[in-house]
């Protein structure tokens, strides 16, 4: 059983099923007592965009998914929401790093193309992660 849990998270399509799946499985391994932090990591607009988007858009993204993140933690004991900023395969592996987590757990999806040429926040997680990774398909 873990005592620390991170449970890195993504929103899009089809996201609502890995979110539960990695929720129940981060439970079941949780010891008594556990903390179970939930993980998104924002990245950054890239400068091309920025100008066809809404001054407040990353402000108001940030909340929303703050809001997002608070209500799946809300359910889960010792549940925790956070958000941060950065490039999403290294930021999960520099918090969990910078944190006492014992345990990942990451879902992944099907590789693409692109996947396979540049790796998937999921595979990078895999290969250089300092703590166990439970990952779901």
């Amino acid at each position: 059983m873990y005592k620390n849990i991170l449970v890195p998270l993504a929103f899009g399509e089809d996201s609502d099923d890995r979110i539960k799946a990695a929720t129940a499985v981060a439970q079941r391994l949780a010891a008594d007592g556990a903390r179970i932090t939930f993980l998104h990591v924002m990245e950054q607009v890239p400068g091309y965009a920025v100008s066809y988007l809404p001054a407040d858009y990353s402000a108001q993204a940030r909340l929303a998914i703050e809001q997002e993140l608070n209500d799946i933690a809300s359910v889960v004991p010792g549940g925790v929401g956070l958000v941060v900023s950065g490039h999403s395969g290294r930021t999960i592996l520099d918090w969990a790093g910078d944190n006492p987590v014992d345990l990942i757990v990451i879902a992944s999806h099907l590789p693409g193309m692109q996947d396979l040429l540049l790796g998937s926040t999921a595979a990078q997680v895999v290969r250089h992660a300092q703590c166990a990774v439970h990952v779901l398909r």
